[in-house]
């Protein structure tokens, strides 16, 4: 890495679970996830992949009891994350969004860099598990992202019936839309707001 890299590690140990990534956000989408969860694993991936950034999630979680602590958990860390690889703002583009289709599903994502967590989470799936999956975890995971990112994050189906679909498209708009709102921008100066801070 370079030294004007944006990047960052962490490692964050609980009882619970034991989470060590690694982001880079200007990376070539190259993803290595590892968490007990399959499912998960293909989300992030997918996360990755379509937001062309680099990311290593390894984590060890008591999923013999219930997934929710591992999902969760590496919500944070990748929220985490997020935060110290863009450092103070600056410069950057600051709102996102991003329509992905997939079959039947239209999913959109809007996103603003806004250090104002909130999430928006409009999102209404028939069936309660994609396998092994509970679908009431994603809304868990974009809780504890947009929380620990400081991110303003509006997540919804527009329309479709397909589980995996409805998921896979959200995820991919998550890496579209931040990819486009964490994106320098050479007219902006400092960070991107009237108050001259965010």
């Amino acid at each position: 890495m370079t030294e004007n890299t944006r990047a960052a590690t962490l490692q964050r140990i609980t009882r619970e679970t034991d989470i060590r990534l690694a982001l880079v956000l200007d990376g070539g989408g190259k993803a290595s996830v590892q968490t007990g969860i399959g499912f998960l694993d293909h989300m992030l991936t997918l996360f990755a992949v379509h937001g062309f950034f680099d990311l290593e999630i390894t984590a060890q979680g008591d999923i013999e009891v219930d997934d929710h602590h591992t999902v969760e958990d590496v919500g944070i860390c990748l929220g985490q994350a997020l935060t110290r690889a863009l450092g103070d703002k600056a410069g950057i583009c600051r709102y996102g969004h991003a329509y992905v289709p997939m079959d039947e599903t239209l999913a959109r994502v809007c996103v603003d860099c806004s250090n104002r967590p909130f999430l928006y989470y409009q999102v209404e799936i028939k069936e309660s598990k994609v396998g092994r999956f509970d679908v009431a975890l994603a809304k868990e995971f974009f809780r504890a992202l947009s929380l620990h990112a400081g991110l303003t994050l509006h997540v919804e189906l527009l329309h479709g019936e397909n589980s995996h679909h409805i998921l896979e498209a959200i995820f991919k708009a998550l890496g579209r839309a931040l990819a486009v709102a964490i994106k320098p921008d050479p007219r902006v100066s400092g960070q991107l707001s009237s108050k001259g801070m965010l």
